[in-house]
């Protein structure tokens, strides 16, 4: 029983899993967070060239307000 423990004391690969664990959830989440950067910004963009396809060709809705 006393080999047991002292195996178990000794033993790294949970250290080695948890470790993996926190990496990957931390590319997970670094992932999000770009892909939502690039998401808004490319909404926000998509909205400008809309606004100033509508200006050019005559067609700008009237103000809201």
């Amino acid at each position: 029983m006393l080999n047991f423990i002292k195996n178990f004391r000794n033993d790294e690969d949970g250290a080695v899993t948890v470790d993996w664990v926190v990496l990957t959830a931390a590319i997970v989440a670094l992932g999000l967070l770009v892909g939502t950067t690039v998401r808004n910004a490319a909404i926000e963009k998509t909205k400008a060239i809309v606004t100033d396809i509508e200006e050019v060709a005559g067609t700008t809705p009237p103000a809201e307000g």
